[in-house]
């Protein structure tokens, strides 16, 4: 267990700083240095942390220590949380707190964990939102309508259409997407090897067409192609965002006159329903997607069961 100073001990005086720096502050750096977790995930689980031990000072008492923290707190906090944030943002905190009681569960400074046991409301179930095969081919033509009226310049053009044929054509995130190397890409093969959620490696088959548009960028546009360098990168060079991606998208969902909620992560939905449509075999758009689990994927076959109904009720004589 951390040594812990006098005001961490029971009875003592505490502070907030006091169990900043003996309990969050080495989970946070275990989070940042050793499972490299996003800058976003990290501040989420430091916003459910601090708010639980705040809460315990403030209305439990709270004697500093990480051990004397029962279920009874940890589902009094659930309690209250509900009335004040969504149900998926309270997931996202318990999630937090979950992996906080995991690591010093780990270290042996507490014996069990009080998360564990905790019931949490049940989410609407919603299914993914996508585009038609036809929308899609219209937001596709996007760039070369726009070079073809001389509105953007060539380079322009072609990185812009790369981008849109790489997320629809390869299924990447939008991390992964902005990510991706020179190094990672075998055009002979027309595959792309990236890194996923959680460090694992997955082939991305990229289409036929991304790999034509990809290699007429490098050969003309890009001015860097080293194994190292960025694939989607500004007109000076360097590396995109992902704000940057999804910009470019609200700009080409406009042009095509489609709905402007559709996200990068929506198009990613539309290349998975869009393989099942064609007969693409489960397993295999889960591999291709990197889900860890195939409960992940197989929300799209509710997708294409929901598309069945409509068409059945709107044509067959007794629906």
């Amino acid at each position: 267990m951390p040594p812990l100073d006098k005001e961490l001990r029971p009875g003592s005086k505490r502070t907030s700083a006091s169990w900043q720096d003996v309990w969050v502050a080495p989970f946070l750096r275990h989070l940042e240095q050793e499972r490299r977790l996003s800058e976003y995930t990290v501040r989420n689980y430091n916003t459910a942390i601090t708010r639980f031990l705040k809460r315990l000072e403030s209305e439990h008492e709270w004697n500093g220590r990480l051990d004397s923290i029962g279920t009874r707190e940890a589902r009094d906090f659930v309690i209250e949380e509900q009335r004040r944030v969504s149900r998926v943002t309270l997931r996202n905190y318990v999630s937090g707190l979950n992996t906080f009681f995991r690591f010093w569960l780990k270290r042996a400074s507490i014996e069990r964990n009080p998360i564990d046991g905790i019931v949490l409301p049940k989410l609407p179930k919603k299914l993914p939102v996508f585009l038609t095969e036809r929308q899609v081919l219209r937001l596709l033509e996007g760039p070369m309508r726009l070079l073809e009226n001389e509105s953007i310049e060539p380079l322009v053009a072609w990185r812009d259409r790369l981008v849109l044929e790489l997320l629809y054509g390869a299924g990447f995130r939008v991390s992964e997407l902005v990510n991706l190397t020179y190094g990672e890409v075998n055009l002979d093969e027309g595959v792309a090897r990236i890194v996923g959620k959680g460090g694992k490696f997955r082939n991305c088959p990229l289409g036929k067409v991304a790999v034509v548009v990809l290699e007429k960028w490098r050969s003309e546009f890009a001015s860097k192609t080293g194994y190292s360098d960025h694939v989607i990168v500004s007109n000076q060079g360097r590396k995109w965002s992902a704000r940057q991606i999804q910009l470019l998208l609200k700009k080409y969902l406009s042009l095509a006159e489609l709905p402007m909620d559709i996200t990068p992560h929506k198009i990613r939905h539309s290349y998975a329903t869009h393989l099942l449509d064609n007969g693409a075999d489960l397993r295999l758009v889960q591999e291709l997607l990197g889900h860890s689990k195939l409960s992940t994927t197989q929300i799209y076959t509710h997708v294409n069961l929901g598309r069945l109904k409509a068409v059945y009720d709107r044509s067959h004589p007794r629906a």
